[in-house]
Formats: C-alpha cells, sequence, structure tokens
C-alpha cells in the first residue's frame, strides 16, 4: 500500500516538474533557416552566383559568326528560337533551330543537354534570350548562350526589331546626370516562401515561376520621365557612370554578387530597374533577381534605347560598331 502511495505521488509530480523545466527555459528553440538563405548559400557553393550566370567559363552571349564558321556555328549548336510561330516561319530563321515557345525553354534545355549540345536561345534583339539563358542556367543548363542582338545581328532583313529600338531622349533629359552616383544603402534579403528546405529545389522553383512569369522589361522613357518611381541600378562602369551620363538617383552597384553581400545595396520593396548598354546584361541580372525575391525588370534595349548616339560610345553600339550581317535564312 505505501508503494502504491509512492508511485500516485510520483506521477502527480511529473506535470509540475515538466513546467519548472519550461519556466526555467531549458527547452531548446529550434531556429528555421530562411528559405532565401538556403537558397542564397546553395547558389554560391554551386558557382550560380549573379557574376557567374553572367559569365560561368563561358560568356552568355554568343555573336553571329563569319560566314566562313557558318558551317561550324550551325554543327556546334542546338538552337532555340523562342520568337513567335508567324515569325519564326514567315521572317525566316537560322537553319536548323528548333522553334520553342519561351514557356518550354527548361524542358527544351533537357533536350539539348541529351542531344550533347550547347543550347543557343534565339529571339528577336537578343533580351529575351539573355533572361531565358539565366535561367536555363540556374536550372542546372550551364553550357547554354543566347545569340548576341538576337536575329537584328543575324540579316539585314530579320533586323526590324533593333533597327527601330534605338532612341535619343536622355539627350538634354533634365532626368539626365553626369553626377557622381549616390552613396549604396544596406537592405534586408528579400522574403521567399518554399515548403523545402532544400537549396537546389528552392532554386529550381523559383527559376520554374520566374519562366511561369515571363520577361519583365520597362521601356527607358518611362523610367527617364519618372525615375522616383523606381530603384534603379546602372550597370555601367565606374567610369562610364560619368562618361555616359545616367539617370538621375541611378545607383552603380557594380558588381553585385550574393558572396560578398553587395546585393544588399538593392531596395527589396522597390521596383528595381537595372539598365546597361543593350539590354542584354541587364536581362541576366533581372532574371537573377526576380528569382531571388526583387520585384525585378530590365531597361529595354538599355544605353542604346535612351542615347544611342552619345560620343563616349566606344562598342555595342547599334548602327556604328554593331550592325546585322547577311546570314542565310530559312524559310
Amino acid at each position: 500500500m505505501k508503494r502504491l502511495h509512492l508511485i500516485l505521488i510520483g506521477l502527480l509530480l511529473i506535470p509540475s516538474l515538466f513546467l519548472t523545466s519550461c519556466d526555467q527555459g531549458d527547452t531548446p528553440e529550434t531556429t528555421i533557416t530562411p528559405a532565401f538563405t538556403t537558397m542564397k548559400d546553395y547558389m554560391i557553393t554551386n558557382d550560380l552566383d549573379i557574376n557567374k550566370v553572367i559569365n560561368n567559363g563561358i560568356n552568355f552571349v554568343a555573336g553571329a559568326p563569319a560566314d566562313a564558321d557558318l558551317d561550324a556555328f550551325l554543327n556546334k549548336y542546338y538552337i532555340i528560337d523562342i520568337r513567335s510561330a508567324a515569325d519564326f516561319t514567315t521572317k525566316g530563321h537560322i537553319a536548323g533551330a528548333k522553334n520553342v515557345a519561351f514557356a518550354n525553354i527548361l524542358t527544351e534545355g533537357a533536350a539539348a543537354q541529351a542531344a550533347g549540345k550547347p543550347a543557343l536561345v534565339v529571339c528577336y534583339t537578343g533580351q529575351t534570350a539573355c533572361y531565358a539563358t539565366a535561367l536555363m542556367r540556374m536550372y542546372g543548363y550551364s553550357n547554354t548562350q543566347a545569340l548576341k542582338w538576337g536575329m537584328s545581328g543575324w540579316n539585314e532583313n530579320t533586323a526590324y526589331a533593333w533597327n527601330n529600338a534605338v532612341g535619343n531622349e536622355a539627350n538634354g533629359h533634365a532626368n539626365w546626370s553626369y553626377g557622381a552616383a549616390p552613396s549604396n544603402n544596406v537592405y534586408d534579403d528579400p522574403e521567399i516562401s518554399s515548403l523545402s528546405t532544400i537549396g537546389e529545389n528552392i532554386l529550381k522553383s523559383r527559376v520554374e515561376l520566374a519562366v511561369q512569369e515571363g520577361f519583365k522589361t520597362v521601356k527607358g522613357t518611362d523610367v527617364l520621365n519618372s525615375p522616383n518611381n523606381y530603384f534603379i541600378n546602372n550597370f555601367f562602369s565606374s567610369a562610364d557612370y560619368t562618361g555616359f551620363g545616367h539617370i538621375n538617383g541611378a545607383y552603380r552597384i557594380n558588381p553585385l554578387t550574393l558572396a560578398d553581400n553587395s546585393y544588399r545595396g538593392l531596395d527589396p520593396e522597390a521596383k528595381v530597374v537595372t539598365y546597361c548598354y543593350t539590354g542584354q546584361t541587364s536581362a541576366v541580372v533581372t532574371a537573377c533577381l526576380r528569382v531571388l525575391g526583387y520585384d525585378a525588370y530590365s531597361l529595354t534595349f538599355g544605353m542604346n534605347g535612351m542615347y544611342n548616339s552619345n560620343s563616349a560610345f566606344s562598342s555595342n553600339q547599334w548602327g556604328v560598331d554593331s550592325k546585322p550581317k547577311s546570314l542565310p535564312l530559312v524559310q
């Protein structure tokens, strides 16, 4: 009987022991790593930082070949043309190219990999193709490039997209400046949600979402006229920032990488607009930023679209050092 009494007392004491333990803070708290941090660490470790997507040992663009190198060029690449089916058929395309909707680029990347060839993505101007190239590289298809200048650089008959894009509205515009860049701030990381705790899975789901949403762009005229509506990042060199001039208030966060935390100079609560010389590098940067969780946009046609006649241009100036070739088209 005495033994039973002791057992009952012991049972009554157990809950109080648990409560005392909790009150004393002895129960360890579980720390949950944010999905952004998990994905960021995976990207850095696996050479998928922003600068590595731009150049992973292979530049993100490939220029149209010289006439003498055409056959080798065609044999080398698995060519993915993401223009409309109508333009692919009626306006001409590269021999051997496969017409693919932008929404299917990841599937086609797998096909290129299975064929044992590097993928070459082709569009009208090179900008959407660069956006696709960045997404494909982050998804695991590292051997992917975009055709520089798109079909505009291939043949005079398909150069209309770039020929119609150059402009000079920045010349004399009240919001065009030659002053020094503002000091960079430090912001929090973007917030992304994921049910996964595996960096590769989080990254792939983010890339798939970016493909589903499509290429996000903004016109140079809109940003020039209302720069305060955007967080603007100029992706020029420091010399070109002042030499070319820039949109008033534009930051210059370049290099822009995860490893050194320079990406934290971008405001995750703002519309982040990146611009460069041609709209092609900014397309790659924008793809990376959207995957990272920023509300990011690429300024279409870059400097060429805003101030093509700028005397500071020494390369990548459409209509001067950069012109269409006369390579064959298939219809």
